[in-house]
């Protein structure tokens, strides 16, 4: 096996392998935190320790006789299995098209490998059975090295499919139990974090779901029966809609804040938001809510005072974005329109948001705080928010500002903490401020600086949150242990946040 073109196939080979395991599997698909992808974890560990063979086979000896035949079965079984991990993969989630072209092409190299491999052992295994050393210099390093990575990679996957069968999420029906009837339900950014989790709630409790869709090859990923329209023109004047959630926007977090950064994120919450006030003046008969997005930055940066929907905010980015957004889904209160303005803290769960970007640096044991760690955190467990969207439908009394946080904030020393726990690994790796800095206001509003939030309305309201506390949610996301539902009153709430200090 000395042909260099077989060397370059083997190197183009594991160069795929490592993109599609680090970008597709960890980064963009997060694999290792989808309940749903149990089976398909399992497959890749037992192929990746195939792989593991493989590679110290070919890399430091020239396998004869039974040894050329069981390199032989061994290919053949891999490729058995890469074909049922494609059944399983079209089975349980739908490929973006990056990943979809890079198994294509890896399976079109493999072929290619398998033409010049196989005969060569064929020939090997008419010959006398032993496994004759054999040293390749840096293909012979390169493939010790890929064989360490696919025996890591195969175990955390082996580990990652145990998981799973503990990270079944809540019914979705469940956490929309509150709407007794069955209703009529327009849901803008639908696809977003937030929003597929409320879509697939409202669909799977029977009530009729309108979607705002630009694209509906992201819209086919949600969990149906629902109805999908790419403008709300679509949506004829005498439709009965009961209910507007608005999460329309472009990702705040993604990246810099250029100036066109900046005015993509302002003109995508506000075009949606009026597209959405057109709808409610031409309807016959307007919803009686919408629920707009907001954010937490509406406040602007605090040190630890605690702030509750009757305090004002200061002057920042995120504050001006979240003003504008605001005071335009206030018009719709002309109509008679109950208008709330939610205003979201940071959301917790595996699939989306802060903590999705947290598993990784974790797991491996490299997190650590950002700064000094002492910004405040003010947070809310995906379930618990679309809980609280479906209990601010049915209770008339909250209306204008409210607050979608839990009662007990958390320092980012602390948050960074419970997260190492979690995990049972440690929690020492800081993200220096002085570095963060360079990122300019992004890095103040978003990573440095933070708000003490509690929400006050939701509480008199009397919402009961499934998770209060930090551990509390992050048993449930990360080790799949639910807990007990809790329900302190505003005032031992407050008390808990002050106590955290």
């Amino acid at each position: 096996m000395t042909s260099p073109l077989f060397w370059t196939l083997i190197a183009i080979q594991l160069a795929m392998g490592a993109f599609d395991t680090i970008y597709h599997h960890e980064l963009t698909e997060r694999l290792p935190w989808r309940s749903s992808q149990q089976h398909e974890l399992a497959l890749h560990a037992i192929r990746n320790l195939l792989y593991a063979a493989v590679f110290i086979l070919i890399g430091w000896f020239e396998p004869h006789g039974v040894w050329a035949l069981l390199l032989m079965a061994v290919l053949v079984i891999e490729v058995v299995i890469t074909l049922a991990d494609f059944v399983e993969e079209d089975l349980s989630r739908i490929l973006p098209a990056s990943e979809r072209i890079n198994h294509t092409l890896l399976a079109l190299n493999y072929g290619g490998i398998l033409c010049l491999l196989l005969p060569q052992l064929l020939n090997w295994s008419h010959r006398a059975t032993q496994l004759e050393p054999a040293f390749y210099g840096f293909w012979s390093i390169l493939l010790t090295v890929s064989a360490v990575g696919v025996i890591v990679s195969g175990f955390r996957d082996y580990f990652a499919s145990r998981r799973a069968r503990r990270l079944i999420t809540r019914p979705a029906a469940e956490l929309v139990a509150v709407l007794a009837w069955r209703r009529n339900v327009l849901v803008t950014g639908a696809t977003g974090f937030i929003g597929s989790r409320l879509v697939e709630a409202l669909a799977e409790a029977g009530h009729q779901v309108t979607i705002l869709a630009r694209d509906p090859a992201r819209a086919a990923r949600l969990t149906p029966p629902f109805r999908v329209v790419t403008s709300l023109d679509q949506i004829p004047n005498d439709e009965a809609i009961d209910s507007v959630v608005n999460l329309a926007g472009e990702p705040i977090a993604n990246g810099l804040w250029t100036t066109a950064k900046r005015r993509k994120i302002l003109r995508s919450r506000l075009k949606t938001t009026r597209e959405v006030l057109r709808l409610i003046n031409r309807l016959d008969n307007p919803p009686s809510i919408l629920i707009s997005a907001s954010a937490i930055g509406w406040y602007g940066l605090w040190q630890d005072e605690t702030l509750t929907e009757s305090d004002q905010g200061k002057d920042c980015f995120c504050r001006r974005i979240c003003d504008a957004w605001e005071r335009t889904a206030m018009r719709a209160e002309d109509r008679r329109v109950r208008v709330v303005r939610l205003r979201i803290g940071l959301v917790l769960g595996t699939q989306g948001g802060l903590l999705s970007r947290l598993l990784i640096p974790f797991e491996w044991g490299l997190g650590g705080s950002i700064g000094n760690g002492r910004q405040w955190m003010s947070w809310i467990e995906r379930d618990d928010l679309i809980r609280l969207l479906a209990h601010i439908i049915v209770t008339p009394s909250l209306a204008g500002a409210v607050n979608a946080t839990t009662p007990i904030p958390v320092r980012n020393a602390d948050f960074t903490r419970e997260l190492g726990r979690a995990f049972h690994r440690p929690s020492l790796v800081p993200m220096p401020r002085a570095v963060l800095s360079l990122l300019g206001d992004f890095a103040d509003e978003l990573l440095l600086g933070g708000q003490r939030i509690l929400p006050a309305k939701v509480v008199s309201s009397g919402f009961r949150f499934h998770h209060e506390t930090l551990r509390s949610a992050l048993a449930e996301i990360i080790a799949g242990r639910r807990q007990e539902v809790s329900n302190p009153s505003l005032g031992q709430a407050t008390a808990a946040a002050k106590g955290a200090v």
